[in-house]
């Protein structure tokens, strides 16, 4: 039987449970594993409500999904896996580093230092990253922060006691025009009530 990676490409149902990595989502009596970034299973408890767009990663040995609160964020793991050598874990692993917006910020500029922080990707596979993407982006980028200042942020909040994820949640949340780092940790601050 032919599958179509299209084939399943929005769920909306009811978390009846969740993983380290994914959620299990009830559609209509039928439960579907869905893999899904920290930051959307932060926003997820047993009972939730959600409608999320997937990608069905279609192998020889398994169908597995993929999931994202917002079509950019589908959008943009297509991009990633689109890339030879970036298979759907690794395209998952980097969105959990940092938002789309840091990363075509990171691939404008031409800086790779941060995306070999994903494990499995190496000096040499960020610079690819970073020229393939580039193609696709055009020259500009419309976000101004740079993925180092993004990681930069996210590891003093972390230093400061703060977990991975709820930093990079609060840190989504800071307007994108605050650039430098030490202002984006001081609103991320202000985010999670410190």
């Amino acid at each position: 039987m032919f599958y179509d990676e299209t084939m399943i490409s929005h769920l909306t149902g009811t978390v009846i449970d969740r993983g380290e990595r994914s959620i299990i989502l009830d559609v209509a009596g039928v439960g579907y594993k869905v893999f899904v970034t920290t930051s959307v299973l932060e926003k997820l408890h047993d009972g939730s409500k959600v409608s999320i767009w997937t990608h069905l990663a279609v192998r020889e040995d398994a169908h597995t999904l993929y999931g994202f609160h917002e079509k950019e964020g589908l959008e943009f793991f297509e991009l990633l896996i689109s890339i030879s050598g970036i298979g759907p874990k690794t395209a998952l692993g980097i969105l959990n580093v940092s938002s789309p917006h840091a990363i075509r910020s990171a691939v404008s500029s031409g800086d790779t230092s941060h995306l070999t922080k994903v494990s499995g990707i190496g000096k040499k596979m960020a610079d690819k990253i970073v020229l393939e993407l580039k193609g696709k982006f055009g020259a500009g980028s419309d976000s101004s922060i740079s993925l180092r200042d993004e990681v930069d942020a996210l590891e003093a909040l972390k230093a400061l006691g703060f977990g991975h994820k709820e930093a990079r949640e609060a840190l989504k949340e800071v307007d994108v025009s605050i650039t430098n780092t030490g202002e984006r940790v001081k609103k991320a601050l202000k985010i999670l009530g410190k």
